[in-house]
């Protein structure tokens, strides 16, 4: 592919010779002639001074002998030629003689059931859809176009899953929630969960994630939002568009997050609490009250961000100050005991 054609798909202003041939992407360290590549900070323009590669995708120009592609964003100009240099490769369409498909199950056009998929009753499939091997689709299960599903990826009955989702391996979507009554003989007495779990439009799922049903209504991850591999989400949450939740993250039932939440690894937050739009909560943070718009919060319990840092910072040095404060606390005693002192 010509520069000039690469320039045009990323939206960007060409510096150099737009005749010159792209024939892959790279990252710097890798670098060689044909090859695109990215910069999205100053300090690894040294590595590409002096680099085979033959345009560089920047934010501003740069002093620099290498072709250039200005935009506004190097790193998602290259998220979006991976995209075309690299598709995500589609198995072939059809049902394979080994896939078990049950009774009143629509399909649309060009879906692809593979070897040990298990297909419930009344199900609905759009066009388009990729189930992997070992996929369980449970009764009246609904499935959005373009929807891609891993291997061994569980849907239990009634989940709905929007267009253009993706559920890598080992996710399991709508088992029950974790709800259970003290009886009378203080024995755990399990509270049937008979709600459901909608996953909108665009979401991403990473393997071995849970997405519980509601104990009762709807637990629901809007349109756009990812999540890591490894994450807890328990019944009846909102999960707000957009949001971002990391490896080993953990929601207790019923949290609201708004749009644009971002959760760093191990967040664990506590039932019941909301977190309001563009809240970003810092790794291993655990909150137990309600976070409100646009705040950044860490530690345990959850404080705001700059007063937490502070906390770390004073941290290691209250061992020393406990020494201090007996050493003062021992001297005090010393001149209230000896007339000498007074």
């Amino acid at each position: 592919m010509k520069l000039e054609k690469v320039a045009e798909l990323v939206g960007g202003k060409l510096t150099g010779d737009g005749s010159v041939e792209i024939s892959g992407i790279s990252n710097i360290e890798q670098a060689q002639e044909g090859h695109i590549t990215f910069l999205s900070k100053k300090k690894f323009l040294n590595a590409l001074k002096g680099s085979p590669i033959s345009a560089v995708l920047v934010k501003e120009a740069i002093d620099i002998s290498i072709s250039q592609i200005i935009v506004a964003s190097p790193e998602l100009a290259f998220a979006r030629l991976l995209r075309e240099f690299h598709p995500e490769p589609k198995p072939k369409a059809g049902i394979h003689d080994r896939a078990v498909v049950g009774e009143n199950v629509k399909l649309g056009v060009q879906v692809t059931l593979s070897a040990g998929v298990c297909i419930g009753d009344d199900v609905e499939i759009a066009d388009h859809v990729h189930l992997y091997p070992g996929v369980v689709v449970g009764d009246r299960c609904r499935i959005g176009s373009h929807t891609v599903l891993h291997p061994n990826v569980t849907l239990y009955r009634e989940t709905e899953l929007g267009s253009h989702v993706i559920l890598h391996a080992g996710v399991v979507i709508g088992a029950d929630g974790f709800g259970y009554a003290l009886d009378e003989k203080g024995a755990h007495y399990k509270i049937n969960q008979i709600g459901r779990v909608v996953i909108e439009d665009h979401v991403e799922i990473g393997a071995n994630s849970c997405v519980d049903r509601a104990a009762l209504g709807t637990t629901r991850i809007k349109r756009g939002t990812k999540i890591d591999n490894l994450v807890q989400v328990a019944h009846n949450c909102i999960v707000g568009e957009h949001s971002i939740l990391v490896a080993q993250v953990g929601l207790a039932g019923t949290c609201t997050l708004g749009h644009h939440v971002v959760l760093a690894g191990q967040v664990g937050i506590a039932d019941h609490i909301t977190l309001g739009d563009q809240v970003t909560v810092a790794a291993q943070t655990g909150v137990f009250r309600n976070i409100e718009n646009n705040n950044v919060y860490g530690g345990t319990p959850a404080i705001p961000l700059d007063e937490w840092k502070k906390y770390v910072t004073a941290l290691p040095k209250l061992p020393k100050l406990v020494r201090k404060i007996r050493d003062l606390e021992k001297r005090s005693k010393e001149i209230e005991h000896n007339p000498s002192y007074r």
